[in-house]
């Protein structure tokens, strides 16, 4: 099964939209949502049969007040002042670093799992879809980006394609999202930042040998700036594959938790299969 990632270099570009239509597009695929801090591509999909486990990325400390004598090694020892006078381990300051374990002369003190947010796998119309959300203050989400990645492959059943909607920037969760894939499509829109945006996430594919093509959306709102990205792709060998044009229905569709392929647009159908049609074949020759 190859797994291809789409990215971008921020939120908003259209990355879910892309993925969702595809999604519907293509057969023989399974599908996951990586960007694990603001997940969206549910509200596109309808789940069923939907299993649902806690995640547990950090370790905290914990004290057995029948064993401490409260002598204060274990706070003089922590470098993020978690430990309080009366011995108390502040659960927002504690790094689970495991030093006040080993300072500790009564050994009084363990590390434990702490939930710190769920995954999911279900079954969809459209494929095996898994997801995850990180919990509000928690660290880590490349570690659960990992997770979702790791428990989607039991459930493949000869599936041809692993889609993964990839995390917006060029994060720990970005690099989680594109690690071992065959190939990542990265969506932009026509601005200056944009520009910058899409350089940067081209240099990250390039970094880790990932092959990357270029979807630019909404092109027609600035074709300069289009141009200008069309350019760079030519001098760095990155193949534009898509130029999806900007659409107002698209949004409208959207709005009511419809894909474009839901709502019939044809123009934005015909690219969508352009597109994928230039990266499947890209990569076939590749072999």
């Amino acid at each position: 099964m190859k797994q291809i990632a789409v990215i971008s270099g921020k939120g908003g570009t259209g990355k879910s939209t892309l993925v969702s239509s595809l999604s519907q597009l293509i057969g023989s695929k399974m599908i996951a949502d990586c960007d694990v801090d603001a997940p969206n591509l549910h509200l596109l999909l309808k789940e069923k049969d939907q299993q649902k486990w806690d995640y547990s990325g950090a370790k905290e400390a914990r004290i057995n007040y029948d064993l401490c004598i409260k002598c204060g090694i274990c706070r003089d020892t922590c470098r993020f002042g978690a430990i309080s006078e009366d011995i108390v381990v502040s659960s927002l300051k504690c790094e689970g670093c495991n030093a006040c374990v080993v300072a500790c002369p009564q050994d009084a003190i363990h590390l434990e799992d702490v939930k710190t947010g769920w995954t999911s796998v279900s079954k969809t119309e459209r494929g095996t879809f898994a997801h995850a959300l990180l919990d509000i203050g928690a660290e880590g989400s490349g570690k659960l980006v990992t997770e979702v990645r790791k428990q989607i492959i039991p459930f493949e059943n000869g599936e041809d394609w692993l889609i993964i909607d990839g995390s917006p920037g060029i994060g720990c969760s970005v690099i989680a999202s594109i690690t071992g894939t065959d190939a990542v499509i990265a969506v932009t829109e026509p601005t200056k930042s944009g520009l910058s945006d899409l350089k940067r996430v081209l240099d990250l594919s390039r970094h880790f040998d990932i092959p990357a093509f270029v979807c630019i959306n909404k092109y027609d709102l600035n074709m300069d700036i289009t141009r200008e990205m069309e350019d760079y792709c030519i001098e760095n060998g990155f193949d534009v594959v898509g130029r999806i044009p900007f659409d107002p229905a698209i949004v409208k569709a959207l709005q009511e938790y419809k894909t474009p392929v839901d709502a019939g647009n044809q123009d934005f159908i015909d690219e969508v299969k352009s597109l994928w049609e230039k990266v499947t074949n890209k990569l076939i020759n590749k072999e």
